[in-house]
């Protein structure tokens, strides 16, 4: 094996500069280089960090060891947002995980943490919750007025539907389920800053997917290929279902919207057990329910990928940025866990959720 050596796109004065926390670790999980913002974050030298399994020294409420698999198989850059970091010295702050890897150096990884207090300190969120407050208050408004003409939509619709033919009669159905639909996600939009909890039962995966693939391919896809490559033996979920489709919806809107010139889209599932997540109680949760959204657009600008999932961060030039913080309240409010691998020419959004729990056999009298 070619011994370790510093890559040369971080030379010394640049890795001593960088502000985040930032660690290089080698394919066994030991922290190989701190900087020394990482030093000051954990309380030890690099001296004594060295060979040090990293998490043993850093506790992270996310399953790393699938996310530093990732980006050693796909050797592309990884965000992990709003997840609870501790070093057994002091309380959870929550951390954006950045994860890239050293090409000059293959398995080596770099993990960079993006405390939000320092965010904060460095004045990145105080402009940017005052133009979230503005922004909701104008949702709210416009949430407000459209409800009414969706109504009258709905109403339309189901007129038109007494005179026509089955086959017709599905469109209207359609649009009838979605302005109903659309409804209910204005009222959140109007307390978006207080999404109602999930009403969550078992739901099947592929229902969802498939309501959301009919509605965007009669809508805004209706340029693109989406294919599916399901696995059929998913068991249910447990999730609310109109959110749930909200959050594929989204998603697959996300991914049209990437490729103007047309495209695919593929809708991946698949069974994966190994993937767990430390609820906030403590206790180990498993999510082995997974759905991906891949697409063939340009790829997610590095500027804006470290927060992609905040509210008003968008790559379109009119987005209104709100599509995937949506998404990613909703997934969090599931306790499942989203992730985005992106690099041009295929983009990934991984959705991963818990399995429904099994109802217990009521007993024989």
């Amino acid at each position: 094996m070619t011994p370790y050596r510093m890559p040369y796109p971080v030379p010394g004065v640049i890795w001593a500069s960088l502000p985040l926390p930032t660690l290089l670790i080698d394919m066994q999980g030991r922290i190989l280089e701190a900087n020394p913002a990482a030093e000051t974050f954990l309380n030890a030298s690099a001296k004594a960090l060295k060979d040090q399994p990293v998490f043993d020294r850093l506790a992270i409420d996310a399953p790393m060891d699938e996310a530093l698999a990732r980006v050693r198989a796909n050797q592309s850059a990884l965000n992990i947002n709003d997840v609870d970091v501790t070093t057994g010295e002091r309380a959870p702050l929550q951390c954006t995980i950045h994860l890239a890897p050293m090409h000059d150096n293959p398995g080596i990884v770099m993990l960079m943490l993006s405390p939000r207090e320092l965010a904060d300190r460095l004045g990145r969120s105080m402009g940017a919750k005052t133009a979230a407050r503005s922004a909701i208050g104008m949702a709210e408004m416009l949430a407000h007025e459209i409800k009414n003409p969706l109504a009258g939509i709905s109403g339309a619709a189901q007129l038109l539907s007494m005179n026509l033919s089955p086959e017709d009669q599905e469109m209207t159905d359609l649009i009838v389920e979605e302005t109903r639909r659309i409804v209910k996600l204005l009222e959140q939009v109007e307390q978006f800053g207080n999404l109602r909890p999930p009403e969550r039962k078992p739901v099947n995966i592929h229902d969802a997917l498939d309501r959301a693939r009919k509605s965007a391919l009669v809508g805004f896809a209706a340029h693109m290929t989406i294919t599916e490559d399901y696995d059929p033996s998913l068991p249910p979920t447990f999730a609310d279902s109109d959110q749930l489709m909200q959050v594929f919806l989204n998603l697959i809107k996300n991914a049209a919207e990437a490729c103007k010139q047309g495209g695919t889209i593929r809708l991946h599932t698949f069974y994966d057990l190994s993937l767990r997540l430390r609820r906030k109680d403590g206790a180990s949760a498993a999510l082995p329910l997974n759905v991906e959204i891949i697409d063939d657009g340009p790829g997610i600008r590095p500027d804006i990928a470290a927060n992609i999932f905040e509210p008003f961060v968008s790559g379109r030039e009119n987005g209104t940025g709100l599509g995937l913080a949506l998404v990613s309240k909703i997934i969090t409010d599931h306790e499942g866990w989203i992730t985005v691998d992106s690099a041009p020419g295929r983009t990934v959004f991984r959705v991963s959720l818990p399995m429904a729990p099994r109802e217990k056999k009521k007993e024989a009298k």
